[in-house]
């Protein structure tokens, strides 16, 4: 587990010159803990049947190697007691079905059974509306340079509280960017996400989607955003603080995994820039 601990620069104010301690930084590791990345995402227009959740160990600090969880047992269970089980690919963090069955309000159970001690969470399959349209424009941006604007429309569910994960792939960056929002001052209205970075030019292609998610997952996504914003940028890293999930250790409550399982369908289009 990354740990880092540091000691501040101290300022003489009396003597008006500055002293400066030398920086101790503490990176022994804890105990690894499991990370679990369960996400099914549904791609509207497919059948569903190909998800992989995702099995790693947290790793040094200095360090973005991937230390893949092996051996596991992972199976995802439905309200009729189907069993879909999921299969590592040899030396990586995959564990893949092809058989999955999603169903738009269906109640999923995932258990994993991992170095002797079991791992579980339950969530319902969430649907998520069309993208209805995508915009573009030009305005001038912060630095006095043209930037270009986009934004993709969908509509809301007018008669339940809704909340959305928006995502865009950007192939000029390296990870993609995601937003959290709500429906909260939106109630059954044509919602949009907007995205404008210098970094979008005419001729690439923009892959941009929404996900119908739960209000746990809307607020676990929005800590992980928001630690990413001051770091790396990407929600999905092992983030510098603990940020707990859904998932819980039913043989040992002490040793919690990190991760989430959530369930829905999931809407892209992709967008070539003008």
């Amino acid at each position: 587990m990354k740990k880092i601990y540091l000691y501040i620069l101290l300022l003489s104010t009396t003597l008006f010159t500055s002293c400066e301690e030398v920086v101790n930084v503490d990176l022994s590791n804890a105990e690894p803990k499991l990370v679990i990345e369960a996400i099914i995402k549904w791609e509207k227009g497919t059948t569903g049947e190909n998800q992989t959740i995702k099995l790693s160990l947290t790793n040094d600090f200095y360090t973005n190697d991937v230390l893949p969880a092996n051996g596991a047992i992972v199976t995802v269970t439905n309200s009729a007691d189907v069993v879909f089980n999921f299969v590592q690919v040899p030396n990586t963090e995959n564990y893949v079905c092809n058989n999955f069955q999603p169903v738009i309000g269906e109640t999923y159970r995932l258990e994993i059974l991992y170095d002797g001690e079991i791992y579980t969470a339950s969530n319902t399959l969430f649907p998520t509306p069309d993208i209805l349209n995508v915009t573009q424009e030009t305005v001038d941006g912060i630095s006095g340079e043209d930037e270009i604007q986009i934004k993709y429309f969908y509509q809301d569910n007018g008669v339940e509280e809704n909340y959305y994960l928006l995502r865009v792939k950007n192939p000029n960056k390296q990870i993609p960017e995601f937003g959290a929002v709500s429906d909260e001052f939106f109630q059954g209205n044509l919602m949009f996400g907007f995205y404008g970075s210098s970094e979008t030019e005419p001729g690439i292609t923009l892959d941009l989607s929404v996900q119908g998610i739960s209000r746990g997952y809307h607020d676990y996504m929005n800590k992980l955003i928001s630690i990413a914003g001051s770091g790396s940028g990407n929600p999905f890293a092992t983030p510098p603080a603990t940020v707990r999930g859904n998932i819980t250790n039913s043989t040992n409550s002490n040793n919690f995994p990190l991760g989430y399982f959530h369930l829905s369908e999931i809407d892209t289009v992709n967008y070539l820039v003008q």
